[in-house]
């Protein structure tokens, strides 16, 4: 890109962010940072009702958590109706447009071919016939989208407008109220939007639509905004993960896409797991006990150590941070839950009884716990008894955590500590 790209993200507060809305951001953030540019804010409130503070919060919240900054501060349409109906009244008095009651509407002279080079899709031409007159303020006085489109983005100098499909329609509208106020219209490039996995509008059958509700499910910024960029652009180097600094360092607008993705819950899981897996630990542990807040989880220890410790063994087997609330439960309470199918998959014989009784005896004469002492012991008492390991391993992990599978078992014993471990040997024992 030679020339600095100044973009707008025009986001309406009238619900949270929409993932399409935010990949839209996403993009003409990278747009404007590649470029040296700007990336402004413009807030589309002109729907009085049904525009609240509560949800513009959220929404600039959640770009700032996506990792986006812009430039100056918002320009909000309503507080701009005296100057959009100063700007239709010019166009009132150059014969462009004319009063219908209280309505101001821009006259479109048919034989017409409006062309434009989009940035995504090529050219595009439409026909005048095919567009009826324009509404530039509606009878209750608030001003039509289009126009007020143009308005502000002439005042703010944008060069280039990155959107969905969904505004191909409206790209022709407005490039004739540009050339009415004699303004050179800005480059447009239209992305087609995210699918579901089959094929049809991304709804919440497909799983959260909002970026609140990823947030909340314990996706980390970074691996939504990863995912969301590569859903509309392939960088050069083909890599998968790629956070946002160096996204926008390679981003360039002909590599975005002109086919329709698909998103695709599975593949954001696993890239998310994989943000997770490569956190440095102390910056991990923060976020993992701010999940498990959020979601009613009430453990009380503060010992940093264990927080680490637990934090090392269950980053590799997470996908989401709320995952890690309900597979740790076990360190921090005695009445954990007891995985049943595990339970009727595995009977107890009488003997692990007697099995479990002679592990807490000898668990309690070990002169170090330490999960390799605890290895060392388990693989002995199997070779002494002639069993498999198995037969010793299984039992004690349901009687220490009442799951079949997890972490390794010596380390989560290590990190329950000799105590709690014989205790819920004993337990199990009698």
């Amino acid at each position: 890109m030679n020339q600095p790209f100044i973009v707008r993200f025009a986001p309406s507060p009238t619900g949270f962010l929409h993932l399409g809305s935010a990949r839209t951001a996403l993009f003409n953030w990278l747009a404007a940072r590649s470029s040296g540019g700007r990336f402004l804010l413009r807030v589309e409130d002109t729907d009085k009702v049904r525009s609240e503070q509560r949800f513009l919060d959220e929404i600039l919240e959640d770009l700032r958590w996506l990792g986006l900054d812009w430039d100056g501060e918002p320009l909000y349409q309503s507080r701009r109706f005296d100057l959009y109906r100063e700007k239709a009244e010019s166009l009132v008095s150059s014969g462009q447009a004319y009063r219908e009651g209280e309505a101001i509407l821009f006259r479109v002279v048919p034989g017409r071919k409006i062309a434009y080079d989009d940035l995504i899709h090529g050219r595009i031409e439409v026909e005048t016939e095919n567009i009826k007159d324009q509404v530039l303020i509606k009878s209750d006085g608030s001003p039509a989208y289009n126009f007020c489109c143009v308005v502000d983005d002439t005042e703010l100098g944008i060069t280039h407008i990155l959107r969905g499909d969904d505004h191909i329609s409206n790209t022709p509208k407005q490039i004739l109220f540009y050339e009415a106020f004699g303004v050179t219209p800005p480059r447009f490039g239209h992305m087609p939007l995210i699918l579901g996995p089959d094929g049809s509008k991304l709804s919440k059958r497909h799983g959260g639509v909002s970026v609140a509700e990823y947030k909340a499910e314990g996706f980390l910024p970074e691996a939504l905004a990863n995912y969301l960029i590569f859903l509309g652009w392939t960088p050069p180097d083909g890599r998968e993960i790629l956070e946002l600094g160096e996204a926008a360092r390679l981003f360039s607008i002909d590599r975005m896409n002109d086919v329709q993705a698909k998103f695709d819950l599975v593949k954001l899981k696993w890239m998310n797991g994989e943000y997770i897996m490569s956190k440095e630990t102390p910056t991990l542990v923060p976020l993992l006990r701010d999940q498990l807040r959020r979601d009613g989880f009430d453990f009380e220890t503060e010992e940093e150590g264990r927080w680490a410790a637990i934090a090392d063994l269950y980053k590799i087997r997470i996908k989401t941070l709320r995952e890690f609330g309900s597979m740790v439960d076990f360190f921090f309470r005695d009445d954990f839950p007891v995985d049943e199918d595990g339970r009727k998959k595995h009977p107890e014989p009488p003997e692990r009884k007697a099995l479990l009784a002679d592990l807490a005896a000898r668990i309690e004469a070990l002169p170090e716990f330490s999960a390799e002492t605890l290895e060392a012991m388990y693989r002995a008492m199997a070779d002494e008894k002639n069993i498999k390991a198995s037969e010793l391993i299984h039992p004690t992990r349901m009687a220490v955590s009442g799951r079949t599978k997890g972490a390794g078992l010596f380390e989560i014993m290590a990190v329950l500590g000799r105590e709690t471990v014989l205790r819920r040997l004993k337990r199990n024992a009698s």
